[in-house]
């Protein structure tokens, strides 16, 4: 507990620096500001589901491509050489490229869904539908399936869907969880287990808590990994034909608008969780209110997230040292005023 007083409100500011680090990339203009503003009000207030949000901005950035060109065309492919990619004749003159192939894409696809389908068909006609095991199975293959924007956009559809739907964590624990996550390289699988542990834990039925949790984080493991695998084993070689295709550079660009509204709802989320005791929701006209209770401010956690910020967006601090110096002051704070 010592240890995450100080780390969480750090991780905070390492989340902003991600949305503005995002931002800055995929909001040139208003349009795009736009449909950032939409994927935040969505799902933040109305809570739309994050792969509803990625399909409608992906939508509405093919079709805006098309009718309005320059103003979608802001996330470019790897093929835009304009910035003098000497590596790019190597890749077309085949030296280093696997050429597309059906027969191969047939034998990745099979060995792919074999080994991803297996354990969950198994698991629902054994278990049932209603098994943690099976239902856990089943949310991060679709994780693993819109797994869109980097780790914190999918992040923030975890943590909404655990949470708010699931119940398998409280708030605090996922601040924990992603706490925990970003003192590791790879945040994303980090979180993944830590969900699929817990839910199982608590939820073991005939086997022993401990284990249970061990297992399932084995499952979560495999089911977000092996999709993705398939992705770039089946997608990889037919990339290059779509060097500098303009049609999916708009459909990336809406998408990665969506994403600096989703990352900022995960930021919004945890910093009323991080700087609050308590927050409590409440609903009205379809909407969901997150409504913290203000006698339960904390100073502390709040002082060193501002810290945190200013460490990283205005001095450059790396993001090591700024999570290292974060927790050992929270540390300290913790073991001599409140422990």
């Amino acid at each position: 507990q010592a240890l995450f007083f100080g780390l969480t409100p750090a991780v905070l500011a390492v989340v902003v620096q991600a949305v503005i680090r995002i931002g800055s990339r995929a909001l040139k203009n208003v349009v795009m500001v736009g449909l950032a503003a939409v994927a935040f009000i969505g799902i933040f207030f109305f809570q739309v589901p994050f792969p509803i949000i990625i399909i409608g901005a992906g939508l509405v950035g093919y079709i805006g491509g098309r009718i309005w060109p320059d103003t979608f065309y802001v996330i470019r492919g790897h093929g835009d050489t304009s910035g003098g990619n000497v590596d790019s004749d190597v890749v077309y003159q085949g030296e280093i490229h696997t050429h597309p192939s059906i027969r191969r894409a047939v034998r990745i696809t099979a060995l792919c869904l074999t080994l991803w389908f297996t354990p969950l068909i198994v698991l629902s006609l054994t278990l049932g539908m209603d098994n943690i095991f099976t239902q856990l199975g089943i949310f991060f293959s679709k994780v693993a399936v819109v797994t869109f924007g980097g780790a914190y956009a999918v992040l923030a559809y975890i943590a909404q869907q655990a949470v708010n739907t699931y119940g398998w964590l409280q708030p605090g624990e996922m601040l924990t969880g992603l706490g925990m996550a970003e003192t590791t390289p790879g945040p994303l699988i980090q979180v993944v287990q830590f969900v699929g542990f817990l839910g199982a834990y608590r939820d073991a039925g005939m086997l022993d808590p401990l284990w249970a949790g061990v297992l399932a984080s084995v499952l979560v493991t495999w089911v977000t990994y092996v999709p993705c695998f398939l992705y770039i084993f089946l997608g990889a070689p037919y990339i290059e034909a779509l060097r500098g295709n303009k049609a999916l550079s708009t459909t990336l660009s809406g998408i990665t608008a969506a994403v600096v509204g989703v990352v900022l709802n995960l930021a919004v989320w945890f910093a009323l969780h991080t700087v609050f005791g308590k927050v409590y929701e409440q609903h009205a006209f379809g909407m969901r209110l997150l409504i913290p209770v203000w006698d339960t401010l904390r100073p502390v956690p709040l002082i060193i997230a501002a810290c945190a910020m200013i460490a990283l967006l205005r001095f450059k601090l790396g993001m090591i040292p700024t999570l290292l110096g974060s927790a050992l002051v929270g540390m300290g704070y913790y073991l001599i005023a409140i422990a």
